[in-house]
């Protein structure tokens, strides 16, 4: 458990050198996600620590990074004294040190708390997890009859070819031979929904205009 002046004054290289061991292998002050008591912390600072605590200011660079959303983590704000506390000279039956964030019965109640907030979002996240689709990348080579076609028009009935899981793209013209040029167009489609048998009966359709349809590349995205 953290106590009140385990870092000792944090203005201090030696303040600074015990929160940096501190930090060694944690992200947080306590737990698993930002709360009060890095707040608290973080405000006893009085600037970004040097490069020399490299912990320290990796967490003081995270903690400043949300802003005013600080204001937002949860958990009370411990109330911490910049310089370790004074020695307790009371009786035995006196507790030795203040603790910096409450009795044990408090930190196992809000770790509970944590868990369950952490359980219950990942239990949400899960349930709304979307299926991954399957989407593929087609390169289409639309070859007209003659050098006569009229390639615009050729263009204009391919992409008339709509369903749902279809989206044409970038098209140009590539040069066949004899002053024939084909029409090489691409697409993403869902794998599901779409398929390439499909897309070479509707633009073969159009009889007049292509005398044939080729899958120049296929990639699955």
């Amino acid at each position: 458990m953290v106590q009140l002046g385990q870092f000792g004054d944090l203005k201090t290289s030696d303040g600074l050198k015990n929160l940096n061991t501190y930090l060694e292998d944690k992200s947080y002050i306590t737990g698993y996600q930002p709360s009060q008591s890095d707040v608290a912390v973080f405000e006893l600072l009085k600037g970004a620590p040097s490069a020399e605590y490299i912990h320290c200011l990796r967490w003081f660079n995270h903690i400043k990074s949300y802003g005013d959303d600080k204001k937002k983590f949860p958990g009370e704000k411990p109330k911490l004294d910049a310089k370790p506390a004074a020695p307790a000279v009371a009786k035995k039956d006196d507790d030795d040190d203040i603790d910096l964030f409450g009795s044990d019965d408090e930190v196992d109640d809000e770790a509970e708390r944590v868990k369950k907030e952490r359980l219950a979002a990942y239990e949400a996240k899960k349930s709304k997890k979307e299926a991954i689709i399957a989407k593929s990348n087609i390169v289409l080579d639309v070859k007209p009859w003659d050098d006569e076609t009229d390639m615009a028009q050729v263009e204009e009935c391919v992409r008339s070819v709509q369903c749902d899981g279809l989206l044409w793209g970038a098209s140009k013209l590539v040069p066949l031979a004899y002053g024939i040029k084909k029409l090489q167009i691409t697409c993403v489609v869902e794998d599901d929904k779409v398929g390439t048998d499909f897309l070479e009966e509707e633009i073969t359709k159009f009889e007049d205009l292509v005398q044939s349809v080729d899958i120049a590349a296929f990639n699955k995205i």
